[in-house]
């Protein structure tokens, strides 16, 4: 058994994760199944995977899909995967501590990931104001008043009809 610690591997990870680039969200769906798998084998240094119970858990419903992913996690050095080729046995994996001090990290410039002790301030003034230019004002001015023309025209040009029928006196009996 290793000594993994799982917030620290997982906030590590997640760190790796934003960083790179080459991500998309089933690569990570995939890593987090096969880690909550290594969580189960208690963070052996190799377990063996069975393809279906690894695409239910990551949520992938096609296995061209999996394949693909789980090979480039490999190449991208998230994982070591070896494919067994047997029904019977399942794929090896070995997964990498990313949550030791003791391991060289991989960007060692973003290692630092700590919390405040003090309270976090909200500014007064939360929305960000943006500078209007006077091409757009003048357009908005433009809009409004052709608006409030063609209300003025539209109401005077209309009579009010009672679509609905919203009488006091409403006969029930009716239908709509």
């Amino acid at each position: 058994m290793e000594d993994i610690n799982y917030i620290k591997h997982l906030n590590g990870v997640f760190l790796q994760f934003s960083i790179d680039t080459r991500l998309n969200p089933t690569h990570i769906s995939l890593y987090v199944a096969l880690f909550q798998i290594w969580n189960t084998h208690f963070f052996k240094q190799e377990f063996y995977i069975n393809r279906a119970e690894v695409m239910e858990f990551s949520k992938i419903g096609s296995k061209s899909t999996y394949h693909r992913c789980i090979k480039e996690l490999s190449h991208w050095k998230y994982l070591l995967y070896t494919p067994s080729h047997n029904p019977f046995k399942g794929s090896r994996i070995k997964m990498f501590n990313f949550g030791t001090s003791t391991e060289p990290a991989l960007y060692s410039s973003r290692t630092k990931i700590e919390t405040s002790n003090g309270q976090a301030l909200v500014p007064i003034n939360k929305h960000i104001q943006t500078i209007e230019n006077n091409k757009n004002l003048n357009k908005r001015q433009i809009l409004e008043n052709s608006n409030t023309e063609n209300e003025e025209n539209h109401l005077a040009s209309v009579p009010y009809q009672d679509n609905l029928k919203t009488s006091s006196d409403k006969n029930y009996d009716e239908p709509l």
